[in-house]
């Protein structure tokens, strides 16, 4: 692979700012960062970012769908291909493709596809998240509560079958044995809570058991009140779980996200999309489980009104969270990068720039546009 020199760019490391900055990359690495000053004279290519911001690349651990197709429906790595090629222009460099509930036949492809995509080398793929089938059938919210069934042997084999990239489950609390999740936890699968109706105190458990976090916080959960915490109650209590939210206006209020975000530790609130079809598509109907669903000012909505999953990337995640001040765009960055990797266990290698790290990066304007991308290197502008 060529070296590529980034200059001139204000470079976010996913730490702090440096003006002016000169990023080598090689071998779809970081190799070095120095000031503009000080960058190499022996670069192949030299790319000059004219006073864009240079940030890490984005990191979405909720994806249905994108450039006119759900994952679902079309279960292989080409379609993988195109959901992520979709995702790439809202800044998204490495994703968990998410495959709601279904049955066990299409589980089973859908792990097939991601491993094929990640041993094929499609760029950004980076594991799967199967969101169900074991959840409650009471938080269903648009997954077919029929998919929905018990955590048998069976279903714990094929929930540990992904042989390539990382493994996110969602799973409802109160519908598995505390045992159950260690085992998944043992086997190296990131445990995450879900379309639950569970107590304070199933969930307490499910946490000691290896529970690590929380899918769209708040939508589909048991409300928080007074004397009966709930799911939502232990997740934002919890100091060492992550929660992940659709930060799109309508999934939560604007409140709402703050007050989550100020009740966890800082690094432990993660931007997610729990994107559909219609992203990065001109197309906005699709169907969801013979239910035709339609974007509607900003919303993916079923006939009555409810919502079926969101219509941004992540881009667009951190542009909500900064322009209506409930943190910073380098917190809101942080949010969509470098803490989902910790989520994973993979801020050793992406969700910074720093030497040795994958070149995963971002360059964006003013307005939070991505103007261009590098996954492990491989550049693409966009406009």
């Amino acid at each position: 692979m060529s070296r590529q020199l980034l200059i001139n760019g204000e470079l976010f490391d996913g730490d702090r700012r440096q003006p002016r900055c000169a990023v080598v990359i090689e071998d779809g690495a970081i190799a070095s960062i120095s000031a503009a000053a000080e960058a190499p004279a022996d670069a192949d290519e030299t790319i000059d970012l004219d006073g864009l911001l240079l940030a890490p690349g984005l990191i979405d651990l909720q994806v249905n769908g994108g450039g006119g197709v759900l994952f679902n429906d079309a279960p292989s790595a080409e379609s993988l291909q195109q959901i992520i090629a979709a995702h790439r222009a809202f800044g998204t460099t490495a994703c968990l493709p998410t495959l709601i509930s279904d049955d066990a036949a299409v589980m089973r492809r859908g792990i097939d596809a991601v491993s094929d995509a990640i041993c094929q080398g499609v760029a950004g793929i980076i594991g799967i998240h199967l969101e169900g089938p074991h959840l409650n059938p009471e938080r269903c919210g648009v997954h077919d509560a029929a998919h929905m069934r018990p955590l048998d042997d069976a279903a714990f084999e094929l929930l540990c079958s992904l042989d390539e990239g990382h493994t996110l489950v969602t799973l409802a609390p109160e519908t598995v044995e505390a045992n159950q999740i260690r085992r998944l936890h043992a086997a190296g699968l990131l445990v995450f809570a879900g379309h639950s109706a569970a107590s304070y105190e199933a969930t307490r458990q499910a946490i000691d058991s290896g529970l690590k976090g929380f899918t769209h916080l708040y939508n589909a959960m048991r409300p928080l009140v007074s004397r009966e915490p709930g799911i939502i109650g232990a997740a934002l209590e919890d100091p060492d779980t992550y929660v992940g939210i659709i930060a799109d206006g309508y999934h939560v209020h604007r409140a709402t996200l703050a007050i989550a975000i100020r009740a966890k530790p800082k690094g432990k609130t993660i931007l997610v999309t729990d994107a559909m079809p219609s992203v990065g598509s001109a197309n906005e109907q699709f169907a969801l489980n013979g239910e035709l669903i339609n974007v509607e000012n900003g919303r993916c909505v079923t006939a009555d009104g409810a919502l079926a999953g969101s219509n941004i990337g992540m881009i667009d995640a951190v542009r909500y969270v900064s322009d209506n001040g409930i943190v910073d765009i380098d917190e809101a960055l942080r949010m969509a990068s470098s803490y989902p990797a910790a989520a994973l266990g993979i801020d050793d290698s992406l969700g910074f720039v720093r030497p040795g790290y994958g070149a995963n990066l971002i360059a964006l304007d003013g307005d939070l546009n991505v103007v261009h991308s590098w996954i492990a290197g491989d550049g693409m502008e966009h406009g």
